[in-house]
């Protein structure tokens, strides 16, 4: 592809976004067309020059004859030419719409705030439909110490049939009684574990590709936060071991120098 192409292609994808961002979207669109126009040209040339494409041109190719073909309202698009596999997720959210990437289900104890499953999926499934794999990841870490599991309201509608027992949130109490609506409500507690686990540990933008470095990401990110409480829990023992030993330091002391007067007299 010749560098004339290139500042081609770089400067009708400015054109758009700027076109876009001004709400101007009839120039947008033409703007659209012609780059269009010209990834038609250059995949032609492509194939046209290369008779035995290698694997990653191949590859390469398929996902621009995809992008190529595809239309506003389709499914399964493309968002990305280096990671196909990435996914629009409706959020729901005024203030965010949309996010792309894959989905991402986590499991944390009820006490502890400890992270015990964070599986990722493809394709963006429905939440119920998850819950099933999800808690078989959970028994086989764990062993099977799990007899209820507290979801969200996303988790209506789930195919899970197992052995544990599933709450699904509700807004209202109802007839519920009042301890299982307390546990039923403690599952909001999972939320800062997500908060930091985007923020803090990585789970927000993965550095890894493809599918399995999806799946890599969301299980470093689970166990970097676990290793963080167990460090700072074990520096609160350690501190509170100190803090013992030096309220003791005085009373050692003083029963030291009256076991040496009586040994003097």
């Amino acid at each position: 592809m010749t560098r004339w192409r290139q500042r081609l292609g770089k400067a009708g994808a400015e054109q758009m976004r700027r076109c876009a961002h001004a709400r101007q979207m009839k120039r947008a669109r033409a703007a659209t067309r012609k780059l269009r126009t010209q990834l038609g040209r250059v995949m032609r040339e492509i194939e046209q020059q290369v008779a035995e494409p290698t694997e990653k041109l191949a590859k390469l190719l398929e996902t621009a004859h995809r992008i190529h073909a595809q239309q506003r309202h389709d499914k399964n698009k493309v968002y990305s030419v280096h990671e196909p596999e990435v996914e629009c997720i409706a959020k729901g959210k005024a203030g965010k719409k949309y996010e792309y990437g894959n989905k991402v289900s986590v499991a944390v104890t009820s006490r502890g705030g400890w992270l015990v499953g964070a599986k990722s999926y493809t394709g963006n499934p429905y939440d119920g439909h998850t819950l099933a794999a999800q808690l078989k990841h959970v028994d086989t870490l764990i062993c099977g110490r799990v007899s209820e599991a507290y979801v969200d309201m996303g988790y209506r509608g789930r195919d899970y049939e197992g052995g544990v027992a599933v709450r699904v949130d509700k807004r209202q109490r109802g007839r519920t009684p009042r301890p299982l609506w307390r546990w039923m409500k403690r599952r909001a507690a999972v939320e800062p574990s997500i908060g930091h686990l985007k923020t803090e540990h990585r789970l927000e933008r993965n550095r890894l590709k493809g599918v399995v470095g999806d799946a890599f990401n969301a299980i470093l990110s689970a166990a970097a936060m676990n290793f963080q409480r167990l460090l700072g829990a074990f520096w609160h023992i350690f501190l509170r071991s100190l803090l013992d030993i030096w309220r003791w330091i005085p009373a050692l002391q003083e029963r030291r120098t009256l076991h040496t007067q009586s040994a003097n007299a």
